[in-house]
């Protein structure tokens, strides 16, 4: 995963959500509305902690040293790794997230294979991300090549996201959007559905010991 931008910019990536409250505020209701609360919750790609530390999500995994620094500032519980390797016991967390880190995960399918793995049957998989469809993110992928966050992004269609988390054996129960209009003044509250939002969570469950 290419992540020297998170490692020497991770100070100007807290700052973003500083300067565009209303988007991150959308952001977290969307979260918060299927993410289970009270579990034991992994986020995978927490990066500085600023989503996992509104979340109540203590433990995370990151590549980049310059993010984890920051978490480890708010006090999380956090490990240097990527997702293709999560150094956790098989079924450990009731729950595992990623917000918008699958697009920076060299090989998305071990990604989630080993979500699957660490996950207690009955457990959800929380993902979120920027839909390669919405009009908003089809302009910041054109522009990707001048930016310091977005430049090695792969950005994912939600057909897409759907056929990777159900090819590894996860049930699909829950999709929320936000975002329909990123340029609001205020923040949005996430509706149910796809294919207006730029902001996608998808919630599914792990239903066997291993993937069929």
């Amino acid at each position: 995963m290419p992540h020297n931008a998170f490692d020497f910019h991770a100070d100007e990536y807290d700052q973003w959500f500083a300067d565009n409250p209303q988007l991150f505020e959308s952001e977290l209701r969307a979260l918060k509305q299927l993410l289970p609360q009270g579990k034991k919750t992994l986020e995978v790609g927490i990066g500085s902690g600023i989503f996992a530390e509104q979340l109540g999500i203590t433990d995370g995994i990151d590549p980049s040293e310059g993010m984890l620094t920051l978490a480890r500032q708010r006090n999380l519980n956090v490990r240097k790794g990527v997702a293709e390797h999560l150094p956790y016991a098989d079924a450990s967390y009731d729950t595992v997230v990623f917000i918008t880190s699958i697009c920076f995960v060299e090989d998305p399918v071990i990604a989630m294979q080993e979500a699957f793995r660490v996950l207690k049957v009955g457990g959800a998989l929380v993902l979120a991300f920027l839909d390669r469809q919405h009009a908003f993110i089809a302009t910041v992928e054109a522009g990707k090549q001048e930016s310091t966050f977005f430049r090695d992004a792969q950005f994912y269609s939600v057909g897409e996201v759907l056929v990777l988390i159900e090819q590894q054996g996860f049930r699909v129960t829950d999709i929320v959007q936000t975002l329909t209009n990123p340029s609001a003044p205020a923040p949005e509250d996430p509706i149910e559905g796809y294919g207006q939002g730029a902001f996608v969570v998808v919630r599914a469950e792990k239903l066997y010991t291993t993937a069929p």
